[in-house]
């Protein structure tokens, strides 16, 4: 276990002294706005919902935030109880406000994975990689800015995924085509 613990301190260092610059900062902290209290994708939500079309896929995000929520912010963060990395890391500095919440697993990217997979899965591809790009980016913005270790957003990423899945399959069940009475559909 020691191991994982000097990989994520040497990847955030290798990124604060190797990566960071004046350029990338700026588009990374408004990256990382888009998955502040799940916005984009909130937006996006909002958006489909207001189409036929696509309404049960907006549903199914929304189930996919909510899953989310429930499992990596009030579930696993306090569960594990895992300090930020600029507390524990000598010379971390982070480029944004601290949170106050725990650091396992990443929420921003854990709702994000969650969104963008069902939109992967429900929209045409090209719609569907873009947000998992998108999803990828906050996730990668949260360890540039110096507030997750990447332990924190590869768990986000799977449990992202994995609430994306289970959205799918709940409304996938309670929304199934409804017979007609002539056993027609």
């Amino acid at each position: 276990m020691e191991w994982i613990t000097r990989l994520d301190a040497g990847t955030l260092l290798f990124i604060q002294d190797t990566i960071r610059n004046p350029v990338l900062t700026p588009v990374f902290m408004a990256i990382t706005v888009l998955g502040n209290g799940a916005v984009v994708w909130i937006l996006m939500s909002l958006g489909m919902a207001a189409s036929g079309k696509t309404r049960k896929t907006a549903l199914m995000c929304a189930v996919a935030l909510l899953v989310s929520l429930l499992i990596n912010n009030i579930l696993l963060k306090n569960m594990v109880g895992r300090i930020r990395p600029y507390d524990t890391i000598e010379g971390l500095v982070p480029l944004i406000g601290k949170p106050r919440d725990y650091s396992f697993p990443s929420g921003h990217t854990g709702s994000s994975f969650a969104a963008a997979w069902v939109l992967y899965r429900r929209l045409p591809k090209r719609l569907g990689i873009p947000a998992l790009a998108l999803a990828g980016l906050i996730g990668i913005s949260r360890l540039y800015l110096g507030v997750h270790y990447p332990t924190d957003v590869l768990f986000g990423v799977l449990s992202g995924i994995g609430s994306g899945c289970i959205a799918i399959a709940i409304v996938s069940a309670l929304t199934g085509r409804k017979r007609h009475v002539d056993g027609s559909t």
